[in-house]
């Protein structure tokens, strides 16, 4: 065993326990990162298959933040490829059809995540793990390998962009 208290070689059962503990949150983050059900399967699949071929040292208690970052990293791939704009691009961010008395709120949160989706990829990374996934600012900048400032200042900015949204504003503005 070395000292990250895993053995040099990850066994299917060290994966199917992660798996099974963090799955559905590497999903969660996947789906509202690219807003596709399919891809963001796809995106949890390949970090799994990832976590048996790269075989890293994970030090316990930092699985998931590791899991996290690798499926940042993938759903920024898949964002930036020229299928995945052409096919993808602007379609909806919730593929659920609610119940009649849940519509207003639903379209509520419709509308924040499409405001949240809207965000620059930095800003937006951040706004997943920060209050999608409670990470403290020191956890978010240790998973993004980010200064703890640079998390808090994007962090206010993204706030800011969003208020200007709701408040009747472009978030996509830079100005």
């Amino acid at each position: 065993m070395n000292e990250s208290g895993y053995s040099g070689s990850m066994d299917p059962g060290q994966v199917e326990a992660l798996y099974a503990l963090y799955a559905t949150d590497v999903l969660r983050v996947s789906y509202f990162y690219l807003g596709n059900r399919a891809n963001a399967e796809d995106v949890t699949q390949d970090v799994f298959v990832r976590l048996m071929q790269a075989n890293p040292e994970l030090v316990p208690g930092k699985e998931k933040a590791w899991l996290l970052k690798v499926a940042l990293n993938r759903c920024r791939d898949l964002w930036r490829s020229s299928w995945h704009k052409r096919v993808l691009l602007g379609s909806k961010k919730l593929e659920i059809i609610p119940a009649h008395d849940e519509i207003e709120n639903l379209t509520d949160k419709e509308a924040l995540m499409q405001a949240v989706g809207a965000l620059p990829a930095g800003e937006r990374e951040i706004f997943l793990l920060y209050y999608y996934q409670n990470y403290s600012i020191s956890q978010t900048a240790e998973i993004l390998g980010l200064p703890e400032g640079t998390v808090s200042s994007r962090l206010s900015r993204g706030r800011n962009k969003l208020r200007q949204f709701f408040d009747g504003g472009d978030p996509l503005d830079p100005t």
